[in-house]
This record gives structure tokens, sequence and C-alpha cells, in this order.
């Protein structure tokens, strides 16, 4: 068994003494495990870094072993998160999410295609919360919990929506909400793409999608809580909204 793809390295963690075990998130194989030989090398440790775009090729006996990867590096994304927290924080996020909700070796070709132009812009600290949280938004459709922002749920009407019901995932009007308000999740302007999007609102939209994210995707399909590294970074960007 054979094939060769691009693909983004999630994570690895040692094999052996001298081997390497790595996780990639490949255009036409989905997420994909494998043994690097020599993975600890002074060679070719540099090139295993998480967010580093590969070319990779996969050889195993059978489809089911684990099999071996032979790596060649695309692009590093080392330099993009050298001396910026939130940059780093952002992309473990994005590699956490990744290892902890795709399903194994299935393909997501058109996320794949979404996240590589996200991972793109982590240093961009002003810009990048704002394709997270679109990206948040994408992964949420893409695993089967996305919410639906085109009407209100209660009156139908396309205008005033403000809230999401967190039963339903369904937008909801001001007037539609009447005295359920409180108990409804925040629709902020940046998630329907109106207007500026000022970091208030991108914070509010974390709000709304890491609800669906821990309340959905992850204990009804994966069944495990959300990796940390997730709110870590929300919390850190939370920080940066509150200082000014």
């Amino acid at each position: 068994m054979e094939w060769r793809d691009h693909g983004i390295l999630l994570a690895l963690r040692r094999h052996g003494e001298t081997s390497a075990i790595i996780e990639v998130f490949t255009e036409h194989h989905g997420r994909h495990a494998g043994v690097v030989r020599g993975g600890t090398s002074r060679k070719i440790a540099p090139v295993l870094q998480p967010g580093a775009q590969l070319d990779v090729t996969w050889r195993a006996r059978l489809e089911d072993h684990i099999g071996t990867f032979q790596v060649e590096p695309i692009r590093s994304r080392a330099a993009q998160v050298m001396g910026s927290r939130l940059a780093l924080a952002g992309l473990n996020a994005v590699a956490g999410l990744l290892s902890f909700c795709l399903p194994e070796r299935e393909a997501h070709g058109r996320f794949y295609h979404r996240t590589e132009p996200l991972l793109d812009l982590l240093g961009e600290d002003e810009v990048w919360p704002l394709a997270y949280l679109r990206w948040e938004m994408a992964l949420l459709d893409e695993m089967g919990f996305g919410v639906d922002l085109s009407e209100c749920a209660v009156t139908g009407a396309r205008e005033g929506l403000c809230y999401v019901s967190p039963k339903s995932g369904r937008a909801v009007s001001d007037a539609g909400a009447g005295e359920w308000a409180d108990r409804l999740l925040p629709l902020p302007g940046v998630m329907l793409g109106q207007g500026e999007a000022p970091d208030e609102e991108v914070a509010q939209g974390f709000e709304t999608t890491g609800y669906f994210l821990r309340h959905k995707l992850a204990q009804e399909l994966v069944h495990r809580p959300l990796p940390e590294a997730r709110q870590r970074f929300v919390d850190l960007f939370t920080r940066r909204v509150s200082q000014g």
C-alpha cells in the first residue's frame, strides 16, 4: 500500500530511540498517522514542527497497518509563531481540534483547503482571530453541527437576528426571543458577515461556537472533553480584548 499527498503536521511523539510517530491532516487521505524513521535526528526533527506543510509518502504492507512516512518540507510555519503568544496558541488550538474531531483516514478535502490559508495567516494578530472564528464555524458545519443563521427560527424574519438557540443551532431575532432572550447565545454581526469586525464581537462569537464545540461536537460525536488548547487561545484573546 502506498500513496503520496500534501499535509499539515498536527502532532508528533517519539517512537523508540530514533523514530517518531506523526499525525498529519492530508488533502486526500484525511487525518493519518505513520512512523518517520529517524524522525528525532538533527536533519529531520527541525522539519517536524506542528503546522509545517509537508509532502508525505505513506507506505504499509497492509492498509490497516500504521505504516511509515517519508516526508519532504514544503514550508515551515515556525517563524510565523515566534514572538507571538497569540499565534502559537492559535496554532495549538487548530492542531488540537483537528486531531480531536476528524475521523481517522476520512478525507475532508474541502475543509483542508479552508485550513491551509488559515494557518498561512498565523502571526497577523489583527486579522487572525476573525479568520479563526470563521474556521470554527466551518468546522462545526463540516462535522454536522453547523449553525443556521439564515432566518429567525421563531418568526422567519431575516432581519434583526441577534441570538442563536443553543438547542437547535438556529438564529433568533430580538422580537422572536421575547422572555427567552437570557437563555440564548449571542449572535454578533461578525458571525453574519455584517459591517466591521471589532474584537469584542469576535470574542462573543467564540462564546457561541465554543458552546456547540463543547456540548454538541465533543459530547455527542467524540464523547470526550474539548482539548484545552482551544480554551487557552480564547482566554488569551479575551484578555487582550479586555486590556484594550
